[in-house]
């Protein structure tokens, strides 16, 4: 549903106004005004134990569905521990599936533990019944509430015992290395690995590239956060010169990466190289590049079909941690939300832990804290 529609808005505005009615009818203050707003006798109750509702309680239904379209879920929260009416008017799940849909595009990473289910936003509105209930409150506070990059040390540490700890750790392990690959590296118009290997205050060198496949990708290491090293070995499926010739010219080259043969059903299969095939079973983890530029027509089949192919269990551990970066080339393009992108690339299928993060080429914004949810995977 967008933002700006009229219509669209004003059949929730009247799905929640009946909601809202029907709750407050419910628990509404017995044998008040309030209690009866359509003129349904209200029942009778000793005059000394009468309550009277509050002046928000007393305003009209328009008037608080107004003011709670406003709201953000941490102020609706503190407004449901007021009383026993609020608790349970503000978690209508009309309401709660207004704010999921209208807060959704804002947020910048989901993993595989809080991804909503696409279903929940194609239901309409008169499925949502007591036969058939959707708590949208717990689907926001699972999504929303999700941050990838952030650990809490054992009960009873420290802070600071916990980081003198992870140092140590650090210390005895080896490099992790990551595959990084994906149409992000090859179709935007800023390079995402140009940027990393020329970005010294975000991301410093800590190794030259060494070559690793020929025409295809090197291994660079890096610095994250002054004390861990990581090496990335980025893969095309094209040359430089055959990704600056396909912008102008649009051919379709040899892929560097991937045999194509299509199917008995009809359907292209993907098959990795060799050379390929035996790195994905040196990895520690994957990072998968996406062009989440909105402008761009996409082949949303091809890439899951690819990617399926690079991470199959047969080529090494399959709980090994990927990565999703949905890229952009620089700030101001409109971008595909992060959620919307989990779905076109079906990561709810996927049998591995999974993180996809908004990033940005030119500023390396997202990619970061993207990192260092791989390295508290591994």
């Amino acid at each position: 549903m967008a933002a700006g529609s009229g219509a669209d808005w004003r059949r929730l505005e009247a799905a929640l106004r009946s909601s809202l009615w029907r709750l407050r009818d419910r628990w509404g203050p017995r044998g008040s005004p309030a209690a009866s707003p359509r003129g349904r006798p209200a029942e009778e109750a000793p005059p000394e134990e009468e309550e009277q509702p509050s002046a928000l309680e007393a305003l009209p239904i328009d008037v608080k569905l107004y003011i709670m379209s406003f709201l953000t879920s941490k102020d609706l929260s503190y407004l449901g521990s007021t009383n026993h009416y609020w608790r349970h008017t503000v978690r209508d799940p009309l309401l709660w599936r207004y704010l999921l849909i209208r807060d959704l595009p804002s947020w910048h990473s989901v993993d595989w533990k809080s991804l909503p289910d696409a279903d929940i936003f194609n239901r309409s509105f008169t499925e949502l019944d007591d036969s058939a209930p959707c708590d949208y409150m717990e689907v926001y506070k699972k999504c929303c509430s999700y941050s990838g990059h952030n650990s809490c040390p054992k009960s009873g540490w420290s802070n600071n015992d916990a980081k003198v700890y992870f140092l140590e750790w650090l210390k005895l392990r080896s490099v992790p290395r990551f595959a990084m690959f994906g149409p992000g590296l090859e179709d935007l118009d800023e390079s995402l690995v140009y940027k990393m290997m020329t970005s010294p205050e975000i991301l410093p060198l800590a190794g030259l590239p060494s070559r690793q496949i020929h025409g295809i990708g090197s291994g660079v290491t890096f610095h994250v956060n002054g004390y861990q090293r990581i090496n990335i070995l980025t893969l095309y499926s094209k040359t430089s010169k055959e990704r600056h010739r396909a912008r102008e010219e649009n051919p379709s080259p040899v892929n560097k990466m991937f045999c194509e043969e299509m199917g008995p059903d009809g359907t292209m299969r993907y098959n990795l190289i060799e050379h390929v095939k035996h790195m994905c079973g040196l990895i520690d983890g994957f990072i998968y590049v996406a062009d989440a530029e909105a402008h761009k027509k996409h082949n949303r089949a091809v890439e899951c079909a690819r990617m399926a192919t690079m991470l199959d269990p047969a080529l090494g551990p399959k709980d090994r941690p990927l990565l999703i970066l949905s890229c952009i080339s620089h700030a101001g393009m409109e971008r595909i939300p992060c959620v919307y992108m989990a779905h076109q690339l079906q990561l709810n299928l996927l049998n591995q832990p999974w993180m996809i993060q908004d990033a940005e080429a030119a500023t390396l914004d997202g990619l970061l804290n993207g990192i260092e949810w791989l390295l508290g995977e591994i």
